[in-house]
């Protein structure tokens, strides 16, 4: 498979350094306007690094349109004329409808809508997909790809924009509870590093036991908590703080938001 990236910021240098690390292609072009931002690609194994867009979607078979709403419109009016039929087009632009890509390149491309999280650069993303009517037999391909970096789901085009805030915004909502989680066990007596190591791997065990048990997290939560224990006392004071509510809200306050987007 040859694969094309066109733009080069967080989301795009996090999967080209999954398909780079999981040696997902035959082939990798990576676009940027300023190639300096790639340069820590340069030395990579069947890798080039480009400023044309054009050049790198002619040379691929799939195109990763890795860039901001407000830039993928008129990214994709300079290349229209060089995506075929045989091309598959993926966009994570964030906001973006299918509808909006079939108005530019035409609906008789194979465009699918990927939205993925920075884990991928790690082989760990939750990746959403959502197909037009034409790309539904390449879902499985694109999927073929994303699943080698990370875990992927397919799901109709009116949830991509929930599983953004879930799975992409998501990152930063538990990067924030990892924080604090931090910031509590330095308060408690831990030096800095300790108190990360404690909270990241608690984190990665919590999420770890409910993907292998299958299990409701309040079933965990009952294996923990002892009556008149301390781990209830600290989730009742946590509850009575606002934690899920907060939590629940700042998940609603993103989806307004990548709405209003939409209609930009």
């Amino acid at each position: 498979m040859k694969i094309a990236i066109i733009g080069t910021g967080n989301l795009g240098s996090s999967i080209a350094k999954g398909l780079i690390n999981n040696k997902s292609f035959t082939s990798l072009y990576l676009s940027d306007k300023n190639t300096s931002a790639v340069k820590a690609f340069e030395n990579e194994d069947y890798v080039t690094l480009t400023n044309d867009n054009g050049f790198a979607v002619q040379k691929s078979d799939m195109v990763i349109f890795a860039l901001q709403p407000k830039h993928i419109g008129k990214v994709l009016e300079s290349v229209a004329s060089k995506i075929t039929e045989d091309h598959v087009v993926i966009s994570v632009a964030a906001g973006v409808e299918i509808s909006r890509i079939e108005a530019i390149v035409g609906s008789d491309k194979n465009i699918i809508r990927v939205m993925p999280n920075t884990a991928i650069s790690i082989g760990k993303s939750m990746t959403c997909l959502s197909a037009n009517e034409k790309a539904q037999d390449k879902i499985g391909l694109a999927q073929d790809i994303f699943n080698q970096l990370g875990t992927t789901m397919v799901i109709s085009e009116d949830l991509v924009q929930a599983a953004t805030v879930i799975c992409a915004s998501g990152i930063a909502f538990w990067m924030r509870l990892v924080r604090a989680t931090t910031q509590g066990a330095i308060q408690l007596g831990f030096e800095a590093e300790q108190a990360h190591e404690l909270a990241t791997q608690t984190c990665y065990g919590a999420a770890s036991l409910l993907i292998e048990s299958g299990r409701h997290p309040e079933q965990e939560i009952d294996r923990v908590t002892t009556p008149s224990g301390c781990t209830i006392e600290g989730l009742n004071a946590m509850e009575h703080q606002g934690l899920s509510s907060a939590l629940i809200q700042g998940i609603l306050a993103s989806f307004e938001k990548i709405n209003q987007l939409k209609k930009n």
